[in-house]
């Protein structure tokens, strides 16, 4: 069952006013990550206050570094489940995990975060693991 909308928007507005564009449809993951060309982040976002409460600040920050992905995305656990699972098959081998950030390169994952390299860091150590993925890849 999915967390009500209620509990769910202010974490989803926290990225959409930051520029992250929702993937809410199977169909608009698919016709998004695999095709991207250039950089995509991809935030799997999350009620999870242990750590989402820093994804989300640690991600923004990270959008202040001179080179940054070209597209922001992000689906949210916990409530868009069928776009979730369908995210989830793009960052395979990794194990699901909410929250997480991917970068893909030209519809390729080349750098992602589990929620246990989140879980415990503050957001200046997110943004500072972001920003040197940003350095190689973007």
């Amino acid at each position: 069952m999915p967390y009500p909308e209620y509990i769910c928007a202010p974490m989803r507005q926290e990225l959409t006013a930051a520029g992250f564009e929702e993937l809410k449809t199977v169909e608009e993951v698919d016709s998004t990550i695999p095709t991207s060309k250039g950089t995509l982040l991809l935030v799997l976002n999350s009620v999870c206050g242990c750590a989402a409460g820093t994804a989300r600040p640690g991600v923004k920050l990270s959008l202040q570094h001179a080179k940054k992905p070209t597209k922001l995305t992000t689906v949210f656990a916990g409530q868009d489940l069928e776009a979730t699972a369908e995210a989830r098959k793009f960052t395979l081998p990794y194990p699901p995990s909410s929250p997480a950030i991917a970068l893909f390169k030209d519809g390729k994952l080349v750098h992602f975060l589990e929620r246990h390299h989140i879980e415990g860091r503050s957001a200046e150590m997110i943004a500072e693991n972001l920003t040197a993925a940003y350095e190689e890849f973007c």
